[in-house]
């Protein structure tokens, strides 16, 4: 009989094993599908194999992560699953490669443009803001649409839950931009940035937006606009 003893795995080990084992699984899916399956199964595992390896942060897997992500969101563009999309969007900008940042702004118009989740359009607006220098007016802007969009775009408890962190999130973003600490500065910030109406600063985050894309833009914006219920 052996005088081994069994190997013990720390917290951080045993959790990365088993994201190498969920992409293992992924990846044997994804090596299953063939030409006839529906391209969106496809897209999704990719997306999801992606993800993980984002995770897991090995040497090349970010390179990957993108090649895989940025066909999934073409698949998801082509069949309108703009939700998806996002997504798609949100991890090719955690790749941190060159063209990350217009991925970022891709996914945020797809995200503004859109009634996806709430969430996860303010999870877009979160990168915007943390790519901002803390002087910019471009952080001001989105955190202020972070907060217009979970009023407008959720109800009831769900609603008071988020409005009160993207509330925290603006008082941070001022706090950064212009050292205000108080109700009485806060309002008069908003006001000096004019940031009361919607009218005036959803047009400037579309500033933003197209500042951070550099004509980079994966679909036809006017098209899809043409397509609204109201454009």
């Amino acid at each position: 009989m052996s005088d081994t003893t069994p190997v013990e795995f720390t917290e951080g080990q045993d959790s990365r094993q088993l994201l190498k084992n969920e992409l293992a699984q992924r990846q044997a899916a994804l090596m299953q599908l063939t030409p006839a399956h529906n391209p969106l199964e496809r897209a999704t595992v990719q997306y999801e194999i992606a993800d993980i390896m984002l995770e897991l942060e090995e040497p090349g897997m970010r390179e990957a992560a993108w090649g895989m992500t940025r066909e999934s969101f073409e698949i998801f563009r082509d069949h309108e699953m703009w939700e998806d999309a996002v997504r798609c969007c949100d991890v090719l900008f955690r790749c941190d490669l060159p063209a990350s940042v217009p991925a970022l702004g891709n996914g945020l118009w797809l995200a503004v443009t859109y009634p996806i989740d709430p969430q996860l359009t303010l999870i877009m607006l979160n990168h915007l803001i943390d790519a901002t220098p803390p002087q910019s007016d471009g952080a001001a802007v989105a955190a202020t649409v972070a907060h217009y969009i979970a009023d407008l775009r959720l109800e009831g408890e769900k609603r008071d839950s988020v409005m009160f962190l993207t509330s925290a999130m603006l008082s941070k973003v001022a706090e950064r931009h212009s050292n205000v600490s108080t109700q009485e500065a806060m309002t008069m910030w908003l006001n000096r940035l004019d940031l009361l109406n919607p009218a005036v600063f959803l047009p400037r985050l579309g500033q933003v937006i197209d500042a951070i894309v550099e004509g980079q833009w994966w679909y036809d914006r006017e098209v899809l606009r043409s397509r609204l219920p109201v454009h």
